[in-house]
């Protein structure tokens, strides 16, 4: 009997360090792409022994794919970019709210969620980008001042089914009202050099070529750019100089790319452990020496190819509002032909 009940007892044993082991990972769905994200994941297994199972995809499909698998899915934590779309992850339930004193002690207040159900990993700035040998940075002030006709057929900017774009608008809409926002887009898309085509790298690329004076893009791209190991990408990116808008009111459109823990997560420790770990000091760093993305914890070093860019007064307007605002900026820029 003695035998009997010690072999039981070392079966149970057995049983639970299984469950353990098994139960030490994390399942993330991330809407970034792999190289720009899972070099921080193998650090986290390597420093916490927690193994990350990663799925990248599009944010809309990744989103949808949540929401269909309903209370069955595998993810741990959706990683996505923009705050607009991690709003709207919120709104569609896929999202729980959690508790963090270090997560709320590294992510300001105005880039992370107030219930707690999403918290910012990382910024980008969205500024006017200009071709150096065409225009004076004396000439720009603001976003609205690109409605002015001196600009007509000077302006780069990709289509309103962007995210980055429509975000942009909602923190207009925000801080200005629908009313004077569309009063500006509508002298902004008069003065647009070619119909919105390409991502951002494509209007960095055409304000280089002479295309257009002006582009607007996220400032990751351009420092992706000249930090590429393509030569014709770096040599475009040269031409290209960087203004701060809006610096004497509101500050310059900023973004993040973000994420919550899922509302299915069965590895919810695990979870919290790994986005506490991606907002820690050595993952911030990381994000600006590799993405050219400003860290969220204040305190982390920029990149050198950041800190060329200056420094800057970001708008204050809080990420949710990008969210709260975006069904109205899209009819907005429908309303104004932005194509």
């Amino acid at each position: 009997m003695l035998r009997k009940a010690l072999f039981t007892t070392a079966l149970s044993l057995s049983t639970l360090l299984a469950v353990s082991v098994q139960a030490a990972e994390v399942n993330v769905y991330s809407a970034r792409q792999e190289g720009l994200i899972k070099p921080l994941l193998d650090d986290f297994t390597s420093q916490t022994g927690i193994k990350v199972n990663l799925v990248t995809g599009k944010a809309n499909a990744l989103l949808q794919r949540l929401r269909s698998e309903g209370r069955n899915s595998p993810a741990d934590i959706l990683i996505t970019v923009d705050a607009g779309n991690l709003y709207a992850a919120k709104s569609a339930g896929v999202l729980q709210p959690i508790t963090s004193p270090a997560l709320d002690a590294a992510v300001p207040a105005a880039y992370r969620d107030p219930d707690g159900q999403w918290y910012a990993l990382s910024m980008r700035a969205r500024p006017i980008m200009y071709h150096k040998g065409k225009v004076d940075p004396s000439e720009l002030s603001t976003y609205e001042a690109l409605a002015d006709p001196k600009w007509k057929g000077r302006i780069c900017i990709r289509s309103s089914d962007n995210v980055y774009n429509q975000s942009m608008v909602a923190s207009m809409i925000a801080t200005l009202g629908e009313a004077r926002t569309e009063a500006w887009a509508k002298g902004f898309v008069a003065n647009f050099a070619r119909p919105p085509q390409g991502g951002d790298r494509d209007q960095i690329k055409a304000a280089a070529a002479g295309q257009c004076d002006i582009a607007i893009a996220n400032t990751y791209y351009l420092g992706g750019m000249l930090n590429s190991q393509e030569a014709k990408d770096r040599e475009a990116a040269g031409e290209v100089g960087v203004f701060w808008p809006n610096q004497a009111d509101r500050g310059v459109h900023v973004n993040v790319s973000g994420a919550g823990v899922t509302a299915a997560s069965r590895n919810k420790t695990e979870a919290i452990k790994l986005l506490e770990f991606l907002v820690g000091d050595d993952a911030q760093k990381w994000y600006a020496e590799v993405n050219q993305e400003y860290p969220v914890k204040s305190g982390v070093a920029w990149s050198e190819t950041l800190s060329a860019f200056g420094p800057y007064k970001a708008d204050g307007v809080n990420m949710g509002q990008l969210g709260v605002h975006n069904a109205a900026a899209v009819r907005l820029m429908d309303r104004v032909g932005w194509k």
